[in-house]
Formats: structure tokens, sequence, C-alpha cells
């Protein structure tokens, strides 16, 4: 199962387009003014400042030599900064990549030295009246200074499938599942959860079968989660605690799928001895449903999908995950 365009590596590739276009007119623009004073380190730091303004979010600019050799300090916006003249960078990451034909470079990401922070690095070719290449501008960006040049990336809704510990998999034939207070009682816990999903804002589940609790998250307060215990998700006169909400009219999972998936999933917990559901999710804005079995593979698949797959699908495959 390949995964179609509008992945998140296809997000990082158009975000960086855009950044590239933000920045190559001014890092050129510095290119050709410093060009002109190459060989006198104070009035080509004093060029760097100039130009510092015309760079978005730009931490430092320096001016390396055609070895990385760095042949000036740091120039930040007020100033000169720090102690790095004469700092070889020809080892870092941003030195290591070929710089394209056009002489501007964005690096990828890598981890700062100093700040210990995801950081980027533009480097712009300079050359001299003569074409002769004299070395390059550095551009340094923290990630967290960027500007947001995109929308939100949006979780693909596609069938993934993750592999487990190694370990875990690797006994699985000698393990046998045991029953848990949730599985003495799955009925009424499924019978609490569609009734928080259905009608009190609860949008979000995680159901640990194996240590009998559910982990929940409220649309009203999404960013905080609620763990239930065995005792919780076993008494309906819990829902008396979340306020009647109606059923999100831009959910992706349709409210009558909320028992089907829930089924599914009880189905799943007890199909083998052996080979048996660990967690189930539930997120009814993605569409999805997680899956974790006592392979401790996983698997992350769209509601419709999940409901049109039987329990010799999943025994067949239950390895594979």
């Amino acid at each position: 199962m390949k995964p179609p365009t509008g992945t998140l590596q296809n997000a990082v590739i158009e975000q960086r387009e855009v950044l590239k276009s933000l920045l190559r007119k001014p890092l050129t623009q510095a290119a050709t003014v410093s060009s002109l004073v190459w060989h006198d380190r104070e009035a080509l730091e004093a060029a760097l400042f100039d130009s510092f303004a015309n760079v978005p979010s730009v931490k430092f600019m320096y001016a390396l030599n055609t070895e990385g050799i760095q042949i000036t300090h740091n120039i930040g916006r007020n100033g000169l900064v720090g102690a790095d003249l004469g700092r070889d960078r020809s080892q870092r990451p941003y030195m290591c990549e070929i710089v394209p034909a056009d002489g501007f470079l964005l690096s990828e990401a890598y981890i700062s030295l100093r700040a210990k922070r995801p950081s980027l690095t533009a480097i712009q070719l300079v050359r001299g009246p003569d074409w002769r290449v004299l070395g390059f501008i550095g551009a340094d960006f923290a990630l967290r200074d960027l500007p947001i040049t995109r929308h939100i990336y949006e979780e693909p809704a596609y069938w993934r499938q993750v592999k487990g510990d190694p370990a875990i998999r690797g006994t699985v034939f000698h393990q046998t599942r045991a029953e848990s207070l949730m599985d003495s009682h799955v009925d009424t816990v499924m019978s609490v959860v569609e009734e928080l999903m259905m009608s009190h804002g609860v949008h979000h589940v995680m159901l640990h079968f194996s240590s009998s609790r559910a982990v929940i998250w409220l649309t009203e307060d999404p960013l905080r989660y609620r763990l239930l215990d065995i005792d919780a998700l076993t008494d309906p006169d819990i829902c008396l605690t979340y306020p009647s909400r109606p059923y999100p009219a831009d959910a992706m999972v349709a409210i009558s799928k909320i028992r089907p998936v829930l089924d599914n999933l009880r189905g799943l917990r007890l199909m083998d001895e052996m080979f048996y559901l660990r967690t189930g999710t539930l997120n009814i804005f993605n569409g999805v449903v997680g899956l974790t079995f006592s392979c401790d593979g996983s698997h992350y698949i769209p509601v419709d999908e999940f409901l049109d797959k039987g329990q010799a699908f999943w025994l067949g495959g239950a390895l594979e995950g």
C-alpha cells in the first residue's frame, strides 16, 4: 500500500520551496554587494550588516572562504556576535551538500551545535567580477523563527502498518491472552464508550484492553486527556459527568458507524488466544482506527476499510503488522 501524494514528506518539500523563494533574492543581493569588498573584512562585515534586514527571520550571517573557513564574525541584528572568526565550518551539514548551479542552497534541517535546536542554513555562492568563486555567504535560521508559509499539515487517510518490538514478535507463539477486567465486562464498556462518543463530546478514544483502561479526549477540551479506569468504564453513570453534546457535523465518521467499529474492536480482542488486540483507538475527525496486536504490530486504517475486514483477514496477517 503506497502512500498517495500529500504525505508529510511532500508537505516538507512544499514548505522548503516556499522558503527558497523568500530567501534566494535577498541572499543573491547580499552576495553581489559582498563581492565588491570581499578582501576587506571590516567592509565585508558592514556589507553583511546592511543586508541583514533584508533576509527574513535570519539569526546570523557570515562569510566563508572556498575552504569553508569563516572569514568574518557572525553578523546579528545588533552587529557583530560571538567569536567565530576563523571557525572551520567545512564539515557542518550545510557545507557537505552540493551547491546547485544557481549558487543558492537551502540545507536540510539539522540540530545546531550550541543551542541544540532544529536549524537551517542557506548558502549563497559569491563570485568576483571575473566570475571566479570567492567563497560563500552563510545565513543561519532557527526553525522556530521561520514564517509559516502553508496550512497545517493534515494527516492522510490511508492504511499504514508499523512493525513492533522484535522481542515481542519473537515470543508471540509462547503467549496466550489473559482475560482482563475489560474483557469480562466488554459489552458494558462498549456501550458506555459508544454513548460518550455519540452524545457527550468524546471525539477520540484509546481502549487499552489488557490493562482495562481508556483514554478519552473531548471536543470542548481537546488539549487534555481523561483517563477512565475499569470502574468508570463499567458504570453508565459516568456519562452524567460529561454534558450532552450534539454529534459533530464535520466528523469524518458517521454516527451510525460508531457501534460497528467498537464491535469490531471487541471481536479482534477476543478472536484468538495467541493473536489478539491489545489496544484500539478511534478518532471521528481523522476517520481512522488504530490497532495494536499481541505481536506488537500496529495498523492505522480508515474506518470504512476497517469495517470491511473480517477476523479471518486479521488472523491471516497478524504477524505482518
